[in-house]
């Protein structure tokens, strides 16, 4: 039976920077209820989500593992906060044409190599590493812009890695990573 499951790309730091986010996405859920963000590492994505057949998981592992090993690691730097409209705010990423060239690359070969769909977002890369979205209340946003933006953020990491993250239970779970 083809068992159809969700997954995605995305660089997922590890380290400091997580910790700071998942600290800031749980006091946001402590003082407004805010806790859609909890449902996944704090991370950019590379690739959109997209549903991809269960039984064929160590295909799709084997064809991003070759991709990727040939990919270099470069440095990112998140500093500041920004918001797209009046639902979703994120941490701004500082990216030079490395990332830029990783991402549409990885949106390439899905296309071309596992016929997966190429999704708006995927064709209009923005990178930055969502706080709060989805539950963020109209009346709320303002307080809670001023909260994320309050909690300063700036630093480097060194990009290693790309994870496959697979929606388990309600939750998306770094299942599986890649070494660039």
């Amino acid at each position: 039976m083809k068992v159809m499951q969700k997954y995605f790309l995305a660089i997922v730091p590890t380290g400091d920077i997580q910790e700071s986010a998942t600290s800031l996405k749980l006091l946001l859920k402590e003082q407004m209820n805010i806790k859609y963000a909890l449902k996944s590492p704090a991370h950019i994505t590379l690739k959109m989500p997209f549903s991809y057949n269960e039984a064929k998981e160590d295909y799709l592992i084997e064809k991003l593992s070759t991709f990727l090993s040939r990919k270099e690691n470069f440095k990112l730097q998140v500093n500041g906060t920004g918001t797209f409209g009046r639902r979703v705010i994120f941490w701004k990423i500082e990216a030079d044409s490395k990332l830029y060239e990783l991402q549409e690359s990885i949106k390439s070969f899905c296309k071309r190599e596992l016929n997966l769909v190429d999704e708006l977002s995927d064709r209009n890369f923005h990178p930055h590493m969502t706080i709060a979205f989805k539950d963020v209340k109209e009346r709320d946003f303002e307080t809670v812009l001023d909260l994320i933006s309050s909690q300063e953020i700036s630093q480097t990491f060194q990009v290693n890695a790309v994870v496959l993250l697979k929606r388990i239970g309600g939750r998306w779970e770094n299942f599986y990573t890649f070494q660039l």
